[in-house]
Protein backbone atom coordinates (compact mmCIF):
# COMPACT_ATOMS: atom_id res chain seq x y z
CA UNK A 1 0.00 0.00 0.00
CA UNK A 2 1.34 3.25 -1.26
CA UNK A 3 1.33 5.87 1.37
CA UNK A 4 -0.11 9.86 0.83
CA UNK A 5 -1.08 12.75 2.92
CA UNK A 6 -4.23 12.92 3.89
CA UNK A 7 -6.16 13.85 0.49
CA UNK A 8 -10.14 13.94 -0.16
CA UNK A 9 -11.25 13.82 -3.62
CA UNK A 10 -14.38 14.47 -4.72
CA UNK A 11 -16.47 12.96 -8.03
CA UNK A 12 -18.80 16.21 -9.39
CA UNK A 13 -22.09 15.81 -10.99
CA UNK A 14 -21.51 16.30 -14.98
CA UNK A 15 -23.60 19.94 -15.11
CA UNK A 16 -23.16 20.33 -19.01
CA UNK A 17 -25.99 20.58 -21.24
CA UNK A 18 -26.33 18.06 -23.12
CA UNK A 19 -25.53 16.12 -20.01
CA UNK A 20 -22.96 13.45 -19.88
CA UNK A 21 -23.03 10.23 -18.01
CA UNK A 22 -19.04 9.68 -17.95
CA UNK A 23 -17.17 9.53 -14.82
CA UNK A 24 -12.74 10.15 -14.42
CA UNK A 25 -13.28 7.37 -11.96
CA UNK A 26 -15.33 3.70 -11.66
CA UNK A 27 -16.85 2.87 -8.46
CA UNK A 28 -14.28 -0.22 -8.55
CA UNK A 29 -11.54 2.34 -9.25
CA UNK A 30 -11.98 4.06 -6.02
CA UNK A 31 -12.67 1.40 -4.19
CA UNK A 32 -9.00 0.00 -4.92
CA UNK A 33 -7.87 3.38 -4.25
CA UNK A 34 -9.29 3.57 -1.40
CA UNK A 35 -7.96 0.05 -0.39
CA UNK A 36 -3.79 0.50 -1.96
CA UNK A 37 -3.19 4.61 -1.19
CA UNK A 38 -3.61 4.76 2.41
CA UNK A 39 -4.74 8.68 3.01
CA UNK A 40 -6.66 9.11 0.19
CA UNK A 41 -10.64 8.89 0.51
CA UNK A 42 -13.36 9.48 -1.95
CA UNK A 43 -16.86 11.79 -1.69
CA UNK A 44 -19.37 11.21 -4.80
CA UNK A 45 -21.77 14.03 -5.58
CA UNK A 46 -25.06 12.39 -6.35
CA UNK A 47 -26.21 12.44 -9.75
CA UNK A 48 -29.06 10.67 -11.51
CA UNK A 49 -27.63 10.91 -15.05
CA UNK A 50 -24.68 9.03 -14.39
CA UNK A 51 -23.57 5.57 -16.49
CA UNK A 52 -22.39 3.90 -12.66
CA UNK A 53 -24.79 4.54 -10.25
CA UNK A 54 -25.78 6.27 -6.74
CA UNK A 55 -25.97 2.91 -5.53
CA UNK A 56 -23.48 1.30 -7.47
CA UNK A 57 -20.21 3.89 -5.63
CA UNK A 58 -22.39 3.38 -2.23
CA UNK A 59 -21.46 -0.61 -2.73
CA UNK A 60 -17.88 -0.30 -3.07
CA UNK A 61 -18.35 1.64 0.09
CA UNK A 62 -17.86 5.24 -1.29
CA UNK A 63 -19.45 7.94 0.53
CA UNK A 64 -22.75 10.20 -1.39
CA UNK A 65 -22.61 13.61 -0.81
CA UNK A 66 -23.69 16.75 -2.13
CA UNK A 67 -21.38 19.30 -0.67
CA UNK A 68 -17.73 18.49 -1.84
CA UNK A 69 -16.47 21.39 0.04
CA UNK A 70 -13.97 19.95 2.30
CA UNK A 71 -12.44 17.62 -0.71
CA UNK A 72 -9.04 18.78 -1.61
CA UNK A 73 -9.16 17.89 -5.77
CA UNK A 74 -12.48 17.59 -7.80
CA UNK A 75 -12.97 15.33 -11.04
CA UNK A 76 -14.80 15.87 -13.34
CA UNK A 77 -15.28 15.39 -17.27
CA UNK A 78 -16.88 18.09 -19.44
CA UNK A 79 -16.73 22.00 -18.80
CA UNK A 80 -17.82 22.22 -15.42
CA UNK A 81 -20.83 25.67 -15.08
CA UNK A 82 -19.43 28.99 -14.46
CA UNK A 83 -22.02 29.08 -11.41
CA UNK A 84 -21.52 25.42 -10.25
CA UNK A 85 -17.27 26.43 -9.32
CA UNK A 86 -15.87 26.72 -6.16
CA UNK A 87 -13.05 29.14 -5.15
CA UNK A 88 -9.63 27.99 -4.33
CA UNK A 89 -10.53 24.28 -5.64
CA UNK A 90 -8.20 22.18 -7.71
CA UNK A 91 -9.88 20.82 -10.66
CA UNK A 92 -9.46 18.24 -13.24
CA UNK A 93 -11.71 18.35 -16.55
CA UNK A 94 -11.68 18.66 -20.24
CA UNK A 95 -12.12 22.78 -20.18
CA UNK A 96 -11.70 23.19 -23.88
CA UNK A 97 -10.19 26.27 -23.89
CA UNK A 98 -6.87 26.04 -24.78
CA UNK A 99 -7.40 26.91 -28.15
CA UNK A 100 -9.66 29.73 -27.22
CA UNK A 101 -12.82 28.34 -27.80
CA UNK A 102 -15.08 31.20 -27.64
CA UNK A 103 -17.80 29.57 -26.01
CA UNK A 104 -15.60 28.71 -22.90
CA UNK A 105 -14.27 32.13 -22.62
CA UNK A 106 -16.19 32.94 -19.49
CA UNK A 107 -15.66 29.78 -17.74
CA UNK A 108 -11.67 30.33 -18.06
CA UNK A 109 -12.67 34.09 -16.87
CA UNK A 110 -14.34 32.66 -13.95
CA UNK A 111 -11.83 30.22 -13.02
CA UNK A 112 -8.85 33.21 -12.72
CA UNK A 113 -11.63 35.10 -11.02
CA UNK A 114 -12.26 32.17 -8.05
CA UNK A 115 -8.58 31.54 -8.11
CA UNK A 116 -8.86 27.96 -8.72
CA UNK A 117 -6.25 25.67 -10.23
CA UNK A 118 -7.38 23.73 -13.40
CA UNK A 119 -5.37 20.72 -14.89
CA UNK A 120 -6.84 20.22 -18.38
CA UNK A 121 -7.03 16.55 -18.97
CA UNK A 122 -6.69 17.39 -22.94
CA UNK A 123 -2.96 18.94 -21.56
CA UNK A 124 -1.59 16.18 -20.25
CA UNK A 125 0.99 14.92 -22.08
CA UNK A 126 4.72 13.12 -21.95
CA UNK A 127 7.46 14.74 -23.46
CA UNK A 128 7.33 13.75 -26.70
CA UNK A 129 3.54 15.33 -26.94
CA UNK A 130 2.07 12.64 -27.07
CA UNK A 131 -1.75 12.41 -25.09
CA UNK A 132 -1.67 10.65 -21.60
CA UNK A 133 -5.45 10.43 -20.57
CA UNK A 134 -8.70 11.18 -23.17
CA UNK A 135 -11.72 9.13 -23.90
CA UNK A 136 -10.35 8.84 -28.23
CA UNK A 137 -10.10 5.37 -28.73
CA UNK A 138 -13.96 4.98 -27.88
CA UNK A 139 -14.57 8.10 -29.75
CA UNK A 140 -12.52 6.10 -32.70
CA UNK A 141 -14.61 3.01 -32.12
CA UNK A 142 -18.19 4.97 -31.55
CA UNK A 143 -17.28 7.65 -35.03
CA UNK A 144 -16.24 4.36 -37.34
CA UNK A 145 -19.82 2.45 -36.07
CA UNK A 146 -21.51 5.64 -36.99
CA UNK A 147 -19.83 6.47 -40.00
CA UNK A 148 -20.50 3.01 -41.30
CA UNK A 149 -24.03 3.38 -40.28
CA UNK A 150 -24.68 6.56 -42.26
CA UNK A 151 -23.34 5.15 -45.12
CA UNK A 152 -25.32 2.30 -44.80
CA UNK A 153 -28.32 4.29 -45.10
CA UNK A 154 -27.69 6.46 -47.37
CA UNK A 155 -27.40 3.27 -50.21
CA UNK A 156 -29.40 1.45 -48.06
CA UNK A 157 -27.13 -2.05 -48.87
CA UNK A 158 -26.31 -2.85 -45.11
CA UNK A 159 -28.02 -1.87 -41.86
CA UNK A 160 -26.32 -0.92 -38.54
CA UNK A 161 -28.12 -0.30 -35.55
CA UNK A 162 -26.86 2.51 -32.87
CA UNK A 163 -23.63 1.68 -30.72
CA UNK A 164 -25.78 3.45 -28.00
CA UNK A 165 -28.45 0.29 -27.73
CA UNK A 166 -26.05 -2.12 -26.77
CA UNK A 167 -25.02 -2.55 -23.10
CA UNK A 168 -20.90 -2.52 -23.83
CA UNK A 169 -17.98 -2.83 -26.04
CA UNK A 170 -18.85 -6.85 -26.00
CA UNK A 171 -21.93 -6.70 -27.27
CA UNK A 172 -21.28 -4.03 -30.15
CA UNK A 173 -19.05 -6.28 -31.59
CA UNK A 174 -21.71 -9.17 -31.54
CA UNK A 175 -24.11 -7.44 -33.70
CA UNK A 176 -20.68 -6.94 -36.35
CA UNK A 177 -21.48 -11.11 -36.80
CA UNK A 178 -22.67 -11.62 -40.66
CA UNK A 179 -21.93 -7.91 -41.70
CA UNK A 180 -21.23 -8.21 -44.82
CA UNK A 181 -20.12 -4.79 -46.34
CA UNK A 182 -19.88 -4.10 -49.63
CA UNK A 183 -17.50 -3.24 -51.93
CA UNK A 184 -16.28 0.54 -50.03
CA UNK A 185 -13.09 2.17 -50.22
CA UNK A 186 -12.30 4.06 -46.78
CA UNK A 187 -9.78 6.24 -45.68
CA UNK A 188 -8.67 6.25 -41.99
CA UNK A 189 -6.52 9.37 -40.85
CA UNK A 190 -4.52 10.09 -37.75
CA UNK A 191 -2.36 7.80 -35.54
CA UNK A 192 -3.57 8.59 -32.40
CA UNK A 193 -6.17 7.19 -29.69
CA UNK A 194 -8.92 8.52 -32.15
CA UNK A 195 -7.31 6.55 -35.27
CA UNK A 196 -6.42 3.72 -33.16
CA UNK A 197 -10.24 2.82 -32.48
CA UNK A 198 -11.02 3.86 -36.35
CA UNK A 199 -9.07 0.83 -37.15
CA UNK A 200 -10.38 -1.71 -34.30
CA UNK A 201 -13.85 -1.20 -36.12
CA UNK A 202 -12.60 -1.92 -39.25
CA UNK A 203 -11.02 -4.71 -38.41
CA UNK A 204 -13.75 -5.85 -36.55
CA UNK A 205 -16.42 -5.84 -39.25
CA UNK A 206 -13.77 -7.36 -41.47
CA UNK A 207 -12.14 -4.53 -43.90
CA UNK A 208 -9.14 -4.93 -45.09
CA UNK A 209 -6.13 -2.73 -45.16
CA UNK A 210 -4.09 -1.88 -48.05
CA UNK A 211 -1.12 0.22 -48.56
CA UNK A 212 -1.88 3.88 -49.42
CA UNK A 213 -0.42 3.65 -53.15
CA UNK A 214 -2.29 0.54 -53.97
CA UNK A 215 -5.29 2.34 -52.28
CA UNK A 216 -5.02 4.75 -54.80
CA UNK A 217 -4.23 2.38 -57.80
CA UNK A 218 -7.22 0.56 -57.96
CA UNK A 219 -10.63 -0.91 -56.80
CA UNK A 220 -10.79 -3.66 -55.10
CA UNK A 221 -13.93 -6.82 -55.50
CA UNK A 222 -13.86 -6.64 -51.13
CA UNK A 223 -14.35 -3.63 -48.60
CA UNK A 224 -10.57 -2.07 -48.10
CA UNK A 225 -9.20 0.62 -46.21
CA UNK A 226 -5.92 2.81 -45.92
CA UNK A 227 -4.82 4.72 -42.37
CA UNK A 228 -2.93 7.74 -43.33
CA UNK A 229 -0.29 8.82 -40.86
CA UNK A 230 1.47 12.47 -41.18
CA UNK A 231 3.19 11.68 -43.69
CA UNK A 232 0.86 10.58 -45.93
CA UNK A 233 -1.10 13.70 -45.19
CA UNK A 234 1.17 16.68 -45.29
CA UNK A 235 4.56 17.94 -47.03
CA UNK A 236 6.72 20.82 -46.56
CA UNK A 237 6.84 22.20 -50.40
CA UNK A 238 9.76 23.66 -49.98
CA UNK A 239 12.37 20.77 -48.80
CA UNK A 240 9.66 17.87 -50.12
CA UNK A 241 9.48 16.03 -46.62
CA UNK A 242 7.31 15.50 -43.70
CA UNK A 243 9.28 16.21 -40.24
CA UNK A 244 7.18 15.40 -37.41
CA UNK A 245 8.43 17.87 -34.66
CA UNK A 246 8.94 20.41 -37.48
CA UNK A 247 5.21 20.14 -38.59
CA UNK A 248 3.74 20.31 -34.83
CA UNK A 249 5.69 23.55 -34.61
CA UNK A 250 5.68 25.00 -38.06
CA UNK A 251 2.20 23.44 -39.38
CA UNK A 252 1.57 26.62 -41.66
CA UNK A 253 4.39 25.92 -43.98
CA UNK A 254 2.90 22.92 -44.94
CA UNK A 255 0.38 21.63 -47.35
CA UNK A 256 -2.36 18.89 -47.55
CA UNK A 257 -1.59 15.92 -49.90
CA UNK A 258 -5.22 14.33 -49.60
CA UNK A 259 -6.48 15.67 -52.79
CA UNK A 260 -5.73 12.46 -54.68
CA UNK A 261 -8.04 10.17 -51.70
CA UNK A 262 -11.44 12.34 -52.51
CA UNK A 263 -11.15 10.83 -56.01
CA UNK A 264 -10.84 7.16 -54.83
CA UNK A 265 -12.72 6.98 -51.47
CA UNK A 266 -16.05 6.73 -50.43
CA UNK A 267 -16.28 7.24 -46.72
CA UNK A 268 -13.84 9.15 -44.33
CA UNK A 269 -13.35 8.07 -41.14
CA UNK A 270 -11.17 11.54 -39.85
CA UNK A 271 -9.17 11.05 -36.69
CA UNK A 272 -6.70 14.15 -37.28
CA UNK A 273 -5.86 16.22 -34.47
CA UNK A 274 -6.32 19.70 -36.00
CA UNK A 275 -5.68 23.27 -34.72
CA UNK A 276 -5.24 26.68 -36.35
CA UNK A 277 -2.27 26.92 -38.99
CA UNK A 278 -2.85 22.67 -39.27
CA UNK A 279 -3.76 22.20 -43.60
CA UNK A 280 -7.48 20.82 -43.97
CA UNK A 281 -7.56 17.77 -45.89
CA UNK A 282 -9.21 19.61 -48.58
CA UNK A 283 -11.09 22.88 -49.20
CA UNK A 284 -14.48 23.32 -49.29
CA UNK A 285 -14.78 24.31 -52.76
CA UNK A 286 -13.49 20.85 -53.84
CA UNK A 287 -16.44 18.90 -52.99
CA UNK A 288 -17.64 20.83 -56.29
CA UNK A 289 -15.56 18.79 -58.31
CA UNK A 290 -17.29 15.82 -60.51
CA UNK A 291 -14.23 13.74 -59.46
CA UNK A 292 -14.81 14.08 -54.97
CA UNK A 293 -16.57 10.88 -54.80
CA UNK A 294 -16.59 10.65 -50.88
CA UNK A 295 -20.35 10.59 -49.95
CA UNK A 296 -20.05 9.83 -45.99
CA UNK A 297 -17.54 11.20 -43.80
CA UNK A 298 -17.60 11.04 -39.99
CA UNK A 299 -15.44 14.16 -38.56
CA UNK A 300 -14.56 12.13 -35.09
CA UNK A 301 -12.49 14.50 -34.42
CA UNK A 302 -15.36 17.15 -34.76
CA UNK A 303 -13.41 20.43 -34.95
CA UNK A 304 -15.95 22.87 -36.73
CA UNK A 305 -13.90 24.07 -40.12
CA UNK A 306 -11.63 22.16 -39.11
CA UNK A 307 -9.52 19.44 -41.05
CA UNK A 308 -12.47 19.01 -42.99
CA UNK A 309 -14.26 22.33 -43.53
CA UNK A 310 -17.14 21.52 -44.67
CA UNK A 311 -17.80 20.03 -40.96
CA UNK A 312 -19.96 23.16 -39.26
CA UNK A 313 -21.68 21.87 -36.83
CA UNK A 314 -21.94 19.54 -33.95
CA UNK A 315 -24.77 17.36 -33.70
CA UNK A 316 -26.23 15.17 -31.01
CA UNK A 317 -25.82 11.31 -29.90
CA UNK A 318 -29.67 11.34 -31.12
CA UNK A 319 -29.22 13.05 -34.37
CA UNK A 320 -25.73 12.59 -35.36
CA UNK A 321 -25.66 12.85 -39.04
CA UNK A 322 -26.63 15.99 -41.45
CA UNK A 323 -25.86 16.64 -44.94
CA UNK A 324 -24.04 19.36 -46.98
CA UNK A 325 -25.18 20.60 -49.86
CA UNK A 326 -22.17 19.71 -53.05
CA UNK A 327 -23.20 22.90 -55.17
CA UNK A 328 -23.57 25.21 -52.39
CA UNK A 329 -22.14 24.02 -49.20
CA UNK A 330 -25.16 24.95 -47.44
CA UNK A 331 -26.72 22.53 -44.66
CA UNK A 332 -29.36 19.76 -45.66
CA UNK A 333 -31.06 17.05 -43.99
CA UNK A 334 -28.84 13.74 -44.25
CA UNK A 335 -29.30 11.20 -47.16
CA UNK A 336 -29.80 12.96 -49.86
CA UNK A 337 -29.12 13.20 -53.08
CA UNK A 338 -26.37 16.25 -54.31
CA UNK A 339 -25.35 16.42 -50.95
CA UNK A 340 -22.59 14.78 -48.67
CA UNK A 341 -23.14 13.45 -45.06
CA UNK A 342 -21.35 14.23 -42.27
CA UNK A 343 -21.25 12.67 -38.73
CA UNK A 344 -19.95 14.52 -35.92
CA UNK A 345 -20.43 14.33 -32.47
CA UNK A 346 -18.63 16.10 -29.84
CA UNK A 347 -19.24 12.98 -27.24
CA UNK A 348 -19.21 10.51 -28.99
CA UNK A 349 -17.84 8.17 -26.28
CA UNK A 350 -21.06 8.57 -24.23
CA UNK A 351 -22.51 6.36 -26.23
CA UNK A 352 -20.17 3.54 -24.72
CA UNK A 353 -19.84 5.12 -21.25
CA UNK A 354 -18.86 2.34 -19.21
CA UNK A 355 -16.78 1.08 -21.16
CA UNK A 356 -14.85 4.47 -21.74
CA UNK A 357 -14.93 5.54 -18.07
CA UNK A 358 -13.20 2.23 -17.03
CA UNK A 359 -10.39 3.01 -19.59
CA UNK A 360 -10.42 6.52 -18.49
CA UNK A 361 -9.89 5.96 -15.36
CA UNK A 362 -7.10 3.38 -15.73
CA UNK A 363 -4.87 5.62 -17.56
CA UNK A 364 -5.91 8.27 -14.77
CA UNK A 365 -4.38 6.05 -12.33
CA UNK A 366 -1.59 4.56 -13.97
CA UNK A 367 -0.13 8.02 -15.34
CA UNK A 368 -1.78 10.84 -13.08
CA UNK A 369 -3.09 10.25 -10.09
CA UNK A 370 0.16 9.70 -7.69
CA UNK A 371 1.61 12.54 -9.07
CA UNK A 372 -1.34 14.68 -8.07
CA UNK A 373 -1.40 13.10 -4.51
CA UNK A 374 1.97 13.46 -3.49
CA UNK A 375 5.02 15.83 -5.31
CA UNK A 376 3.34 17.22 -8.50
CA UNK A 377 5.53 16.35 -12.40
CA UNK A 378 6.66 18.46 -15.09
CA UNK A 379 3.24 16.93 -16.59
CA UNK A 380 0.71 17.72 -14.47
CA UNK A 381 2.46 21.57 -14.47
CA UNK A 382 2.66 21.67 -18.02
CA UNK A 383 -1.21 20.92 -17.74
CA UNK A 384 -2.28 23.44 -15.72
CA UNK A 385 -3.94 26.12 -16.85
CA UNK A 386 -4.49 27.83 -14.22
CA UNK A 387 -2.86 28.42 -10.70
CA UNK A 388 -4.76 30.24 -8.22
CA UNK A 389 -5.65 32.65 -10.46
CA UNK A 390 -3.26 33.27 -12.39
CA UNK A 391 -2.39 31.22 -15.72
CA UNK A 392 0.00 28.83 -16.16
CA UNK A 393 3.33 29.91 -17.74
CA UNK A 394 2.50 27.81 -20.93
CA UNK A 395 -0.77 29.47 -21.34
CA UNK A 396 0.43 32.96 -21.12
CA UNK A 397 -0.91 33.44 -24.52
CA UNK A 398 -4.58 32.90 -23.59
CA UNK A 399 -4.39 36.18 -21.47
CA UNK A 400 -6.00 38.16 -24.20
CA UNK A 401 -8.38 35.55 -24.37
CA UNK A 402 -8.95 35.47 -20.36
CA UNK A 403 -9.55 39.63 -20.14
CA UNK A 404 -11.81 40.27 -22.73
CA UNK A 405 -14.80 41.25 -22.20
CA UNK A 406 -18.14 41.79 -24.41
Amino acid sequence: MKQCKQVKIGLIREGKIPSDSRVALTPAQCKWLQAHRRGLSFLVQPSPGRCYKDEEYERAGIILKEDLADCDILLGIKEVPVTDLTEHKTYLFFSHTKKKQPHNQKLLQAILQKKITLIDYECLEHDDGKRIIGFGFFAGIVGAHNGLMAYGKRTGLFNLDRVYKQKNFKELIHTYFGLRLPNVKIVVTGSGRVAHGLVEIMNLMGVHEVEPDEYLERRFNYPVYTQLKGQDLYINPLTGMYNRMHFHGYPQQYISKFKPYTRQTDILLNGVYWYEGVPRLFEADDIQQDDFIIETIADVSDDENGSVPINTQTQSIIDPVYGVSRNTGFITPPYQDGSIDIMAVGNLPNELPRDASRYFGEQLIKFVLDDLLHNGSEILTRATIAQNGLLGAQYAYLQDYAEKRD
